[in-house]
């Protein structure tokens, strides 16, 4: 019910963004370039919606990259040696205090040059994005697991499980259910920090929004597009996380 009232502020903005693009105003404002009412805005509209892809993918790749990362780097900081649980503390520390657009400028400009390796664009933000959210992702995982109650590990011992064994059937299951909200909120942060992308030519949603602007000379209807575009997506997401979360909860009944 909560979503379906979020939706309908959502569609009741676009009526309300598509009311100003008939008014008589036109000398202070400019709907119509996003208006689907003319073949100017559909033709814009168009061309706005193209970054949508580019965007999901971009966003899928490196949430995916960011919890392998993540994940890694949790298994030092839980492990019982000092130096392992350093290296863990210092990267999570050291990754964390990069600015996300800094971490974006010298993967795609300085990488390449250190390495002496040639890397597109996608590559380059999916990177840097990927280890950007890696932090987090990895004091996520460390704070699931730690919440498991130490029995269960005692009883894996007295079992004689693996750590592999113990991680995969005893661990992870329980401690998915305490990871999946921060988890989900991670997704909603890197869809918003994906538009960060932009600046080194990534096509996603925010590009084309810049590109249309310069060409429109309408920042405020294009940018006003643009939020709701983020707003629809990220209402989705959590959502589709709300979902999980209830249907882990129904299965765990």
């Amino acid at each position: 019910m909560r979503i379906f009232s979020r939706l309908l502020l959502v569609v009741s903005t676009l009526a309300m963004v598509s009311g100003c693009a008939g008014s008589g105003d036109s000398g202070n404002w400019g709907w119509y370039v996003i208006s689907p009412a003319t073949g100017q805005g559909i033709t814009n509209i168009k061309f706005l919606l193209g970054g949508l892809k580019d965007t999901i993918i971009l966003s899928l790749a490196s949430i995916v990259l960011a919890m392998v990362l993540g994940f890694l780097i949790t298994l030092p900081g839980i492990a019982a040696n000092r130096t392992a649980r350093a290296i863990n503390v210092t990267y999570v520390e050291l990754v964390r205090a990069i600015p996300l657009l800094v971490l974006i400028l010298w993967v795609y400009y300085g990488l390449p040059q250190v390495a002496g390796i040639s890397i597109g664009i996608f590559l380059a933000s999916v990177l840097a994005l990927g280890i950007s959210d890696s932090a987090f992702q990895a004091e996520i995982f460390r704070a699931g697991i730690q919440s498991i109650h130490k029995g269960q590990i005692e009883a894996a011992d007295a079992l004689g499980l693996r750590y592999s064994q113990k991680m995969r059937l005893i661990i992870l299951p329980q401690a998915i259910k305490v990871i999946l909200p921060p988890l989900g909120n991670q997704f909603v942060y890197i869809l918003k920090m994906s538009s960060l992308a932009s600046v080194i030519g990534m096509q996603e949603l925010t590009r084309r929004a810049n590109e249309l602007v310069v060409t429109e000379y309408r920042p405020l209807e294009i940018y006003t597009f643009l939020i709701l575009e983020y707003l629809v997506l990220i209402l989705i997401v959590s959502a589709g996380v709300r979902w999980l979360e209830r249907k882990m909860q129904t299965d765990e009944h």
